[in-house]
């Protein structure tokens, strides 16, 4: 995929900048595990990342380290508050200058999400390394095992982006708004509120927004489609003044906001708490089918 690396990057200039200073890789992996009588478990990526890594990256939790603890059970993975984000950046020895790459083991949506975090918090030197630690691996490049060496510590100075955050009253009031198109990032089983998958208090999905799901933006071997592919894929929210994107918990839901990003789009938002939120409450529309 040929595209600007603020956004992708190939895992050909990766292997050719480990050594720079200025570049800092991220393992972001997580694991969702489903459960009948919850949405799922969440399992760190500690382990996968101590198994096999790419040579000198970091590991970050996203659920312990970069996720407000202060937050309903049921709203796992809000964002941190801008404290919190700036200690955790500076222990991974990440400064305001330093161009972070982000990558999983796991569904691509989880690199996704730390690229959306470091905007948020005032970062645009953030990029996802496209195939992940699945094509990186497939390749034959170099891999590490064990703990990372840790880096130097720095200093990270945040700058919250609200405009970058949606939140319930924002989604509801985007419902009869026709210049603002509502993304649900959710598999299409999911968006149809068919049974089976995560449980988020309701099937279905918010009512009046469109499924483009995370999962089809990539090709069999987690490769981002081609350029013209997406945009045709986001048509219809290319042509809106603003785009609010949701899927569970905020993650998945990165995934769509990073193309639409990429291709150009000015306004685009991602609802934070999405259906863990949503789905809870009986006096918010929801539709199915």
């Amino acid at each position: 995929m040929n595209t600007s690396f603020e956004y992708i990057v190939e895992s050909a200039w990766l292997a050719e900048h480990l050594d720079d200073p200025n570049v800092v890789v991220l393992d972001t992996t997580t694991h969702l595990v489903p459960r009948e009588d919850k949405p799922y478990d969440i399992v760190s990526g500690r382990s996968d990342f101590e198994a096999a890594h790419i040579p000198g990256a970091q590991f970050v939790d996203l659920d312990k380290e970069l996720s407000d603890p202060n937050q309903p059970a049921h709203l796992r993975f809000m964002l941190p508050s801008m404290q919190v984000f700036a200690q955790v950046m500076g222990r991974l020895g990440i400064t305001n200058q330093t161009h972070v790459v982000c990558y999983a083991t796991a569904n691509h949506w989880w690199a996704t999400r730390m690229w959306w975090m470091l905007r948020v918090f005032g970062h645009d030197k953030a990029s996802v390394l496209n195939g992940g630690f699945q094509k990186w691996s497939r390749e034959g490049r170099a891999i590490a095992v064990g703990q990372s060496k840790p880096r130097v510590a720095s200093s990270f100075e945040p700058a919250f982006r609200a405009e970058l955050v949606a939140n319930k009253a924002d989604v509801f009031a985007a419902i009869n708004d026709q210049r603002i198109c509502t993304i649900n990032a959710l598999r299409p089983e999911q968006h149809r509120g068919e049974p089976g998958g995560s449980n988020y208090g309701r099937p279905g999905h918010i009512a009046g927004s469109v499924n483009i799901a995370a999962i089809h933006i990539v090709d069999e071997n987690n490769v981002f489609k081609p350029l013209h592919e997406l945009r045709i894929m986001f048509s219809k929210a290319l042509a809106s003044d603003r785009v609010i994107t949701y899927c569970g918990g905020g993650i998945a839901a990165s995934s769509d906001a990073l193309i639409l990003t990429m291709l150009g789009h000015q306004d685009v938002r991602i609802y934070d708490a999405s259906l863990s939120e949503w789905a809870r409450d009986e006096s918010l529309p929801m539709e199915t089918a």
